[in-house]
Formats: C-alpha cells, structure tokens, sequence
C-alpha cells in the first residue's frame, strides 16, 4: 500500500530532500520522467489555497506555471492536493489518497 500525501512528504524531509514542484515544462517533464516509473500519479507540491481554484506551491508561492487537465481543476474545494497524470497534465486530488512523490534533493 502506497502511504498518503503527508506520510510520504515527512518520508521525503526526513531523507533530506523536498517534494518535486513543476516550475515550468522542463521541470514538469523531469517529475514526470521518474513518476512514471511507478506507472502510476504522483502527487505534486502544490496545494489548493481557502480559495477554491486557486493553488499554490507548499510554501506558499504563487504558481507561475501550470499543466492542469482538460476541464481540471472543477473548482469545488474538495479536492486540495494536486497529481501528475502519466501524461505530464495535473489533477486535484484528495490528499488522503495513495500515491507516490518525487523527491528532489
């Protein structure tokens, strides 16, 4: 079983590193790169802000680059941690689910 978003963040710290956030394609292609590996989504830093639709990198920085989804995000609020699909695009997602995380050191 794949540990949830916080788990896998703390895990990600304690080794010294941070979750992997997409400042621009070349950044996005390399996440996706090593997410695909697990042949499955990864979740992303970047969380949905007290306003719905609006997200923002872990330690509060506006996103200057996004690769969302056809029709993604829907705007409902329910929904604040944010994957990478296989195919480079993103999704929100609820962070309770099991996924995995790229670490960047």
């Amino acid at each position: 079983k794949k540990p949830d978003f916080h788990t896998t963040l703390k895990d990600c710290k304690e080794a010294g590193g941070s979750i992997a956030t997409p400042s621009n394609p070349d950044e996005n292609d390399a996440i996706l790169y090593f997410g695909k590996s697990f042949n499955t989504c990864a979740y992303l830093g970047i969380k949905e802000c007290l306003i719905p639709r609006r997200f923002k990198f872990l330690d509060g920085t506006q996103l200057s680059y996004t690769n969302w989804h056809l029709n993604e995000p829907p705007g409902k609020g329910e929904e604040e941690c944010v994957e990478i699909y296989t195919d480079g695009t993103w999704n929100d997602k609820k962070c309770p689910k099991n996924r995995p995380i790229v670490c960047r050191f």
